[in-house]
């Protein structure tokens, strides 16, 4: 996620600026500076709410969708017990570029445990409204409280978690560390991103800075010798899979890497906020989310925070597709019963594994 579209703006800053940025190294970065200065003030593209009919009564589920307050349609998925109601329903939230059928393997084996799943296309994905356009951490993390609300109403006896993978670890990170988090009674995080400005580096910054102002539009892909050094899983069907669903987005509009490099800072930075029970889940394998922004989100949450870690020695980036996903999946239901409680699998923190690895 991160690492990917961060090398990508590097190598195509000078295509997509043209002459502004070439020229010597000192000249273009002179250039580069000089660009983000006049440009200061053109703020990165966000799309902006709907506006809803005049008869419009408010949140409500329909069949497939779930619509928002401003009257945004988002699809969902839903796996629920058969002939009974369930004891937990999980709001879950797809990473980036992903889509609701991201939990098409966790759903089908949490509802064999009584467990209901509503996993939604976050906005800007899959087919909810403005495909591959920004929505913005507050439009997003506001969907998140709403459809938590929602899923309240409907279950109001059941425990209600929300689970978020990659960007969605991010944003459930942004709305339960926020002043206004989510009706929700628990919170896992999938490897969250946290790759924020804050571990970015300067040159980094600055360059996804003046393409975000100068090129937001613009849309890329990471060519292939950027994206074949890195790898999202240990199931390698489930990936071919991903990139032939013609609902994933394949390619990035730059002032959409600005956005989620913006989101991902708020969730390093809330992660010990959280109050509600909640665990971040992170595999020894993760080449998305790198083991040393992930340190320095974990060293920022104070010793007082409620938040617990997770480490799987076998795990990857996509923990819920991953070929040991149901360890994943029975120690977040395991979660769910009881915060406390030792997760069958026995994973340990997270913290003092990555510090090892220094």
């Amino acid at each position: 996620m991160g690492r990917i579209f961060v090398n990508l703006v590097k190598w195509l800053l000078p295509k997509a600026l043209g002459p502004r940025l070439r020229g010597d190294r000192r000249k273009g970065m002179i250039s580069a500076f000089a660009v983000l200065a006049l440009s200061a003030c053109a703020a990165p593209y966000v799309q902006p709410p709907l506006t809803p009919p005049s008869d419009f009564a408010g949140p409500v589920v329909r069949s497939h969708v779930l619509v928002m307050s401003d009257g945004a349609r988002l699809p969902y998925m839903r796996w629920a017990p058969q002939g009974r109601e369930p004891w937990a329903v999980i709001v879950a939230l797809h990473g980036m570029n992903d889509h609701d059928a991201s939990f098409r393997l966790a759903g089908p084996w949490w509802a064999e445990q009584g467990i209901e799943t509503w996993a939604y296309d976050q906005r800007g994905f899959g087919a909810a409204p403005g495909r591959g356009v920004w929505a913005g951490q507050e439009r997003m993390t506001d969907d998140l409280r709403q459809v938590a609300a929602l899923a309240r109403a409907r279950h109001p006896d059941a425990i209600i978690a929300v689970v978020g993978e990659s960007m969605g670890g991010s944003v459930a990170a942004a709305a339960f560390g926020s002043d206004d988090p989510p009706d929700a009674d628990r919170v896992v995080l999938l490897a969250p991103g946290v790759w924020g400005w804050s571990t970015q580096g300067w040159l980094n910054s600055a360059a996804l800075n003046i393409a975000a102002r100068m090129a937001g539009s613009k849309a890329v892909e990471p060519p292939a010798f950027i994206a074949d050094r890195i790898r999202a899983s240990s199931n390698v069907l489930e990936l071919y899979r991903n990139g032939r669903d013609p609902m994933s987005l394949l390619s990035t509009r730059f002032d959409t890497l600005y956005g989620l490099v913006d989101l991902m800072e708020t969730a390093s930075r809330r992660l010990g906020l959280i109050r509600a029970p909640a665990i971040l889940m992170y595999g020894a394998h993760d080449q998305v989310v790198e083991p040393g922004p992930m340190r320095r989100a974990l060293e920022q949450v104070p010793a007082s925070s409620t938040l617990r870690t997770a480490w799987y020695p076998d795990g990857w980036h996509l923990l819920n597709r991953d070929l040991q996903a149901e360890v994943v999946y029975r120690d977040v239901a395991a979660f769910l019963r009881d915060p406390q409680v030792t997760l069958p699998s026995g994973a340990g923190p997270v913290l003092e594994r990555l510090r090892a690895r220094r």
